[in-house]
C-alpha cells in the first residue's frame, strides 16, 4: 500500500497454534471494537456443520482457489492440514483506505507473506497456558477425530517456534484477561506516531505553525 498523509486504518494480524482460543477471541474483540472489520478468509476445506459460507470461511473448490491464486488476488496465502487458505487483497485495502481497521486471523506462513506486504501491520501472537490445556481444548471442541487432534499436537510446538517473529504475544489462560489484553494493544496501535501523525494532521500544522 502506498504511502499516504490521510488517516488510514490499521491492519492487525492474529496467529496461534490451533486450539489456542483465537477464533474466539478475535470474535469477542470484534464485537467490543466497532472499528475493526474481520477479513473472512477463502479455504478449499469442508464447511463443518456449524459455520457458514461467506461468515466463517468463503469456502471455494480448489480449481477456484487456483485461479484467484494466479491472478494475484490474494494478500497472503497458505496450506495448512492440507488446505488452502487466502485472504483477498482488494477487499483489505479497500477497508483500510477508508479507515476501518482489519483483523486477520490467519496461520503463520500467511503472517510472514504479510509481514513481507506489510510490514507496518501489528502482528499479534496467542499462546496456550500449557501443552495439556491445548489438548483439552482441541478434543472438548469435539471438531476433529482423535488422529487428527494428535497431528494438530505434533504440530503446534513447530507453530510455537515462530512466537519470536510477533510484535505482542497474549496468553490465552484466563479468557477476559487475553481479551482486555487484545484491546490494549488495539488503543497503543492508534497511539503510535505514525498513527497519530496521520489522524491529526490538521492539529500539528497549527501547533507547529505548519
Amino acid at each position: 500500500m502506498e504511502e499516504s498523509n490521510l488517516p488510514v486504518g490499521k491492519l492487525f494480524v492474529v496467529t496461534a497454534p490451533s486450539g489456542a482460543g483465537k477464533t474466539t477471541l478475535v470474535r469477542a474483540l470484534v464485537e467490543s471494537e466497532p472499528q475493526l472489520q474481520v477479513s473472512i478468509s477463502h479455504t478449499t476445506r469442508a464447511k463443518r456443520s456449524k459455520e457458514i459460507d461467506g461468515v466463517n470461511y468463503h469456502f471455494v473448490a480448489p480449481t477456484r482457489f487456483e485461479e484467484m491464486l494466479r491472478a494475484g488476488q490474494f494478500l497472503e496465502s497458505a496450506q495448512v492440514y492440507g488446505h488452502y487458505y487466502g485472504t483477498s487483497r482488494d477487499w483489505v485495502r479497500e477497508q483500510l483506505a477508508v479507515q476501518r481497521d482489519v483483523i486477520l486471523e490467519i496461520d503463520w506462513q500467511g503472517a510472514a507473506q504479510v509481514r513481507k506486504l506489510m510490514p507496518e501491520a501489528c502482528f499479534i501472537f496467542i499462546l496456550p497456558p500449557s501443552l495439556e490445556a491445548l489438548t483439552s481444548r482441541l478434543t472438548e471442541r469435539d471438531q476433529d477425530d482423535e488422529k487428527t487432534i494428535e497431528r494438530r499436537m505434533g504440530e503446534a510446538r513447530s507453530v510455537i517456534e515462530h512466537v519470536a517473529e510477533a510484535d505482542y504475544i497474549v496468553v490465552n489462560d484466563a479468557f477476559d484477561t487475553a481479551l482486555n489484553d487484545l484491546k490494549a494493544i488495539v488503543r497503543a496501535q492508534h497511539l503510535t506516531t505514525r498513527q497519530q501523525q496521520r489522524s491529526l494532521s490538521q492539529l500539528l500544522d497549527k501547533l507547529t505553525g505548519g
